[in-house]
């Protein structure tokens, strides 16, 4: 138990605080627990508010180059209203819904080199201090992994995985960043393209994954972008035979071309029965219990590369707190979109 004193707008001898989350990685849609532990300080202390904000590392791109800084993705306030005594030790326990949208930052236990948080905030007397980031780990959902166990199985390779600012158009995302999965190609594919992207936009209901994929020239004009929708519903992650329909996707991205905005190749709105219809991501309770393939394949090997090779490098690294007017201009675009 590490109490660490709050020494900022607060000032000199005020309470301590130790925020800790309940052991194992959860899923998106599924529930954090932990607590909230606070030692008094050396008077006694009016806590107004505990609150704990969802934080996110994320990049964009905008016009003067690439930004890399921390977007709070949803904020919760889980207790106060008390007075905390010099000395007195207090636990606030919590359940909170993680977001369907969470990206993930594991997979079979092997760190993807994306970094997510839980930042406590405590209010003191009209003041407001934040604590330091507690990493948060977040394991695919059954139909999630599902897919990435097909491309796996289909000869595909982890290549890395970066959370990206902005709003991927003709979908129904709700935060103001989507995750990519880079994997690289078996060698039957490499003549088509040297990398594919997956997205997944995820809800109550089901999730979207985008398909992209940068398409080699041919005799019929040059390089360009493929992109392709498909609607998965959570109940499917007990499909038959994913390599199949994994497999069928791949072809329509890498030999067919785009298709339409906002369908997919198999019928149907892309943001049909996806998200939850109020412009918010994180309010939604249960969730999906871990099961599916087990560790092994091509793709958990290739996060175990990168585990050892860079995410540990990551593990506590100092998170940007100010991303800049560049950033505030791209999440007033990706609004209006």
């Amino acid at each position: 138990m590490v109490f660490k004193r709050l020494l900022g707008s607060i000032g000199v001898g005020g309470p301590s605080v130790d925020t800790v989350l309940s052991p194992g990685a959860v899923p998106p849609g599924g529930s954090l627990t932990g607590e909230v532990r606070l030692e008094g300080g050396d008077a006694a202390f009016d806590i107004e508010h505990i609150t704990l904000d969802f934080v996110a590392r994320v990049e964009a791109e905008t016009d003067d180059g690439e930004h890399e800084g921390e977007v709070v993705f949803e904020r919760f306030t889980v207790g106060g209203g008390f007075r905390l005594d010099p000395g007195v030790r207090h636990a606030v326990p919590f359940a909170v819904t993680v977001p369907w949208e969470t990206p993930v930052t594991e997979l079979h236990g092997q760190a993807l080199g994306v970094v997510l948080g839980v930042r406590t905030e405590i209010g003191v007397a009209g003041a407001r201090d934040r604590g330091d980031l507690d990493l948060l780990a977040v394991r695919p959902l059954p139909v999630q992994e599902a897919v990435l166990e097909a491309f796996g199985q289909l000869g595909f390779g982890f290549r890395s995985a970066d959370v990206e600012y902005g709003h991927s158009g003709g979908t129904a995302q709700m935060l103001p960043f989507h995750q990519e999965i880079e994997l690289t190609p078996p060698p039957h594919h490499a003549h088509a393209t040297d990398e594919v992207e997956v997205t997944f936009i995820t809800g109550p209901a089901g999730m979207e994954v985008l398909l992209k994929a940068d398409r080699r020239g041919t005799l019929f004009g040059g390089d360009h972008e493929a992109l392709t929708r498909h609607t998965v519903a959570h109940e499917e992650a007990g499909h038959p035979d994913w390599n199949a329909r994994v497999g069928s996707w791949l072809h329509q991205l890498l030999e067919h071309g785009s298709a339409p905005a906002g369908h997919g190749p198999e019928g149907g709105h892309a943001s049909h029965g996806l998200g939850d219809g109020t412009g918010h991501g994180g309010h939604h309770h249960g969730g999906h219990q871990h099961h599916g393939p087990g560790a092994g394949t091509a793709i958990a090997a290739g996060a175990a590369g990168l585990a050892v090779g860079v995410g540990a490098g990551l593990v506590g690294a100092e998170i940007v707190d100010e991303i800049g007017d560049a950033f505030e201009d791209d999440e007033g675009e990706a609004e209006e979109g």
